[in-house]
């Protein structure tokens, strides 16, 4: 199981009430919410390795090199590469909640991972991508995430949580083609190249003007991949494609020549996880574990945590 930290904590910190604190007034709903949230997941899905991967930088060079609008409107000023572990401007409340988290994982023995210069995404593709013994499952809030489900050589599925985990929708190839009409043999990459051409405004993807999400799931559908679509945009006897689409893609061809790398998660990013990645049976710091508890007032979540824990391991 391999977790998107940030939407899950972020989904945390926005569903459980600000009047949840530790004993000293202090906020500790994202600790609460998120803690919680990684206990049920233990529960329900018996993961037997799970990784909680972390945003080390959430707009890297290399997307903003390619497409300077990529976030760009997410930050005031010039942009800048938030802390380790933080994406981005994180409402004050959240920010010291964060380490208190982490510091939950870590006390309970469960790995965390990252990569310099890469997003959570990135770390999420990337084990993924070079999992070859155990089904993959990925929880998160980002569509983004669409493109990495697979079949083969082991399956990759997103428990994607976007209307909280109570409304999480389980996806696989199938899934992702019947719900953006994308071809099934190759529904995760395709949903990456719709997404390039729909855009994400959320993201600072302008997308190619006039075509919206059915449009481009009809064009991508009609490609084996990317580099076919983009040839047959200036052969004009090439019929995949109807003169007022062509006009449209070519307009757009600036945009189109530079956004892959910005829309594609990479698989290949240079992830460290802090410790191994199986899941314990029992907390590695009992004692800290209990500290947290008392200094922040957690311990109903603490105790589901652990109990979490001793029963996936039956």
């Amino acid at each position: 199981m391999l977790l998107d930290a940030a939407s899950l904590y972020f989904r945390s910190f926005y569903g459980v009430p600000e009047s949840i604190t530790a004993p000293d007034g202090t906020p500790v709903n994202a600790v609460r919410g998120f803690t919680d949230m990684v206990a049920r997941l233990i529960t329900d899905r018996r993961p037997s390795r799970l990784v909680a991967c972390l945003d080390l930088d959430w707009r890297p060079a290399f997307r903003v090199e390619a497409l300077p609008s990529y976030k760009a409107h997410r930050v005031p000023g010039e942009p800048e590469v938030a802390p380790a572990g933080l994406p981005e401007e994180v409402p004050d409340l959240l920010a010291p909640q964060v380490p208190v988290l982490l510091e939950v994982l870590a006390a309970a023995g469960i790995a965390t991972g990252g990569a310099e210069g890469y997003e959570a995404d990135d770390v999420i593709g990337t084990l993924a991508a070079g999992e070859r013994t155990d089904p993959v499952l990925a929880v998160s809030g980002d569509r983004d995430l669409m493109q990495i489900v697979r079949d083969e050589p082991v399956p990759v599925r997103l428990l994607y949580v976007g209307r909280g985990l109570a409304k999480a929708e389980h996806l696989g190839p199938v899934e992702v083609a019947a719900k953006y009409g994308v071809p099934v043999a190759r529904a995760g990459e395709a949903y990456a190249e719709m997404a390039m051409l729909r855009g994400d405004p959320s993201d600072g993807l302008p997308g190619v003007p006039g075509v919206g999400t059915k449009t481009a799931a009809t064009i991508v559908g009609r490609f084996g991949s990317w580099d076919e679509l983009r040839a047959a945009v200036t052969d004009r006897t090439d019929t995949r494609l109807s003169p007022p689409v062509r006009t449209k893609l070519a307009t757009a061809a600036p945009y189109l020549s530079v956004v892959e790398p910005v829309v594609r998660v990479a698989l290949d990013a240079p992830v460290e996880l802090d410790r191994p990645d199986a899941l314990p049976v029992e907390p590695v710091d009992p004692d800290r574990l209990d500290a947290l508890a008392e200094r922040w007032g957690i311990g109903s979540s603490i105790e589901r945590l652990r109990a979490a824990l001793a029963k996936n391991a039956r």
